[in-house]
């Protein structure tokens, strides 16, 4: 990404207001968790839409593909899906009497992983080396994901019957998790209304950015300052969810990367080019609550792991310095920023 030509963080904060204002259009009153599913998408990282059947997760992911200009496909995991089917495979033809490689759904921009769970963990891994390594492996050969790269995948928490729970390790790969519940009788009647003066199903919506603008977007970020107190909030609040009583495994380093790297996405949405601690704790829970383990007893008490990780909130206390970082080389924030 550094051929790309920089933008302002303003400029920024001002394309994801518009990206969401026009996806706002079609997924109705869920503007918290647009924001979270863009800051994702900006941080360069994969989501995790995990809720109940009907409540607008395959609208999501379509609409923000529209909005951003990028190349999109649906794929439904289904018990009899292969690997193959989603990398890709190798097809003889016989006009050459050669193999040639047929590139699977996961070549392009934005993939929609429908119902990731229903499909068995040998098809499950296949999205590991390509959400983790932007690339793919069919029998030997590797091929480069082109940039941006993007999953976002659905999942139904309540319904277990012919399903394959996600192994941690896959759900580490997901930058955050998000849920966006049942909307209000206001905003369902909202739904409602919208579609009758639509006069059709489908929604098309007008791309807000290409590719490209999306890519320097994300570049943009890495101008984003981190002062160290934050840095090391953000590591408090990791390291506490190892030691809580209630969980059996914490958060590893990769859920303080995912912190990091969400909070300043956020910061560029607000069109700041500095974080603050509220940036860390409006994702903390969706970017750590996946990635920890309960113990067995807290299942039986129905303790949710979100309901941890705002402890651990509760309980570090958030920084208030406004020292600049060590490793920006006197690059801090601006005078006049700022800081909570």
């Amino acid at each position: 990404m550094n051929d790309l030509e920089p933008i302002p963080t303003a400029e920024v904060g001002r394309l994801a207001r518009a990206v969401l204002d026009a996806v706002g259009t079609v997924v109705v009153g869920k503007r918290d968790a647009l924001e979270l599913v863009l800051a994702g998408i900006l941080a360069g990282g994969h989501v995790l839409l995990e809720d109940l059947p009907g409540l607008g997760k395959t609208l999501t992911a379509r609409s923000f593909a529209q909005a951003l200009g990028l190349d999109f496909r649906r794929l439904q995991f289904t018990p009899d899906l292969l690997p193959a089917d989603v990398t890709g495979s190798f097809l003889y033809d016989q006009r050459t009497s050669d193999f040639n490689f047929r590139a699977g759904p996961i070549f392009t921009n934005l993939l929609l992983a429908d119902e990731i769970n229903r499909t068995p963990p040998k098809t499950q891994s296949a999205l590991l080396e390509a959400m983790q390594e932007k690339q793919v492996s069919v029998e030997g050969v590797t091929y480069r994901l082109d940039a941006p790269f993007h999953v976002l995948a659905t999942a139904n928490p309540i319904e277990y019957e012919g399903t394959y729970p996600l192994p941690e390790a896959q759900l580490d790969r997901f930058l955050l998790r998000v849920s966006f519940g049942y909307p209000a009788r206001e905003e369902e009647w909202d739904v409602l209304r919208r579609r009758i003066s639509r006069r059709q199903e489908e929604t098309d919506l007008k791309p807000v950015v290409d590719a490209t603008r999306l890519r320097a977007m994300q570049a943009a970020l890495e101008n984003v300052v981190v002062e160290d107190s934050i840095g090391r909030y953000i590591v408090e609040l990791t390291a506490a969810t190892r030691e809580h009583a209630s969980v059996l495994v914490g958060a590893s380093p990769r859920g303080s990367l995912a912190l990091l790297l969400l909070a300043r996405a956020r910061a560029g949405m607000a069109g700041r080019d500095y974080v603050i601690p509220e940036d860390v704790k409006e994702v903390a829970v969706p970017a750590l609550s996946h990635r920890i383990t309960l113990r067995p007893e807290m299942w039986l008490r129905r303790v949710d792991p979100s309901f941890v990780v705002n402890e651990v909130l509760d309980a570090t206390p958030a920084p208030a310095s406004g020292a600049l970082p060590s490793y920006a080389g006197g690059v801090g924030i601006p005078v006049g920023h700022p800081v909570q």
